[in-house]
């Protein structure tokens, strides 16, 4: 079988707190996991990352909550559909479904459990995408003069005017404001999913207010998970070491997540 159509992927994920976090003695309130489902030949893997509310006092718990439950229902939604033709219905389904959990398990405390999303389905054929908030996901395929390509994933419309205003997985308006996009592309090869902490480090300005992928930083994010015979722990701590040092930190002082996955 085509390389570039197995389901197999090598997926880790970081998550530390920012500077401010650890000044205030606060938790991290970024969440990040993934799960694999199906048979070896049809899998359907699903990578999920989470930004809690700042303000929000129960946000750490609210970000793991969606994480948890974006993991789980679409992977099960998605098993078997890898021949799906309405890819982006089906992912505003299994959003659907992932609020309604959200909302029943946090009841009325809903909002102080505020919290982005941001989800990739990896299946056999397509690529699906889904985020509310300002997580976003940039995808490896192609090459151009032997130089690999990076593509960012389009990002949901922002609230308003102000970049520190995004929507959260309990608003009224979530599914009206999020984004859903298929990807059906054989070349895909590599990934990074990552909360808006990252945003500086991660993209570029553009022509305009458009943003493309830093391809340096992408390259530096996946490179590692390419080898062969990689120390996946020791990247990981490399990789908690430099999301934490002061060169980022000049940049965002905010909780860092990136989930990144690379095909095998």
């Amino acid at each position: 079988m085509d390389r570039a159509l197995t389901g197999e992927w090598r997926v880790r994920g970081v998550s530390v707190r920012g500077y401010r976090h650890v000044r205030d003695g606060k938790p991290c309130q970024d969440a990040h996991g993934h799960s694999v489902t199906g048979p070896p030949d049809d899998r359907v893997t699903v990578l999920a990352v989470a930004d809690g509310a700042g303000s929000r006092r129960l946000s750490d718990k609210g970000s793991a909550l969606a994480v948890r439950l974006a993991t789980g229902r679409f992977g099960r939604l998605c098993a078997g559909r890898s021949e799906e033709r309405d890819v982006r219905g089906l992912l505003f389904e299994g959003l659907e479904d992932v609020r309604r959990s959200f909302l029943t398990e946090t009841g009325a405390a809903a909002a102080d459990h505020a919290t982005t999303l941001t989800v990739v389905v990896l299946t056999r054929a397509w690529l699906g995408y889904l985020t509310v908030g300002d997580g976003f996901a940039v995808l490896r395929a192609g090459d151009e003069g032997g130089e690999r390509q990076f593509h960012l994933l389009p990002q949901a419309d922002a609230v308003s005017e102000y970049g520190n205003e995004t929507v959260f997985l309990s608003s009224n308006d979530a599914t009206a404001k999020a984004r859903a996009e298929c990807v059906r592309d054989p070349g895909v090869d590599g990934m990074f999913l990552s909360t808006d902490g990252l945003a500086q480090a991660a993209l570029t300005r553009a022509s305009g207010a458009s943003q493309r992928p830093n391809s340096s930083f992408a390259t530096g994010m996946l490179r590692s998970l390419d080898a062969a015979r990689a120390d996946l722990d020791e990247d990981d701590r490399k990789l908690t070491t430099y999301l934490s040092s002061d060169q980022l930190t000049r940049l965002n002082g905010d909780d860092k997540t990136v989930l990144r996955a690379v095909r095998l």
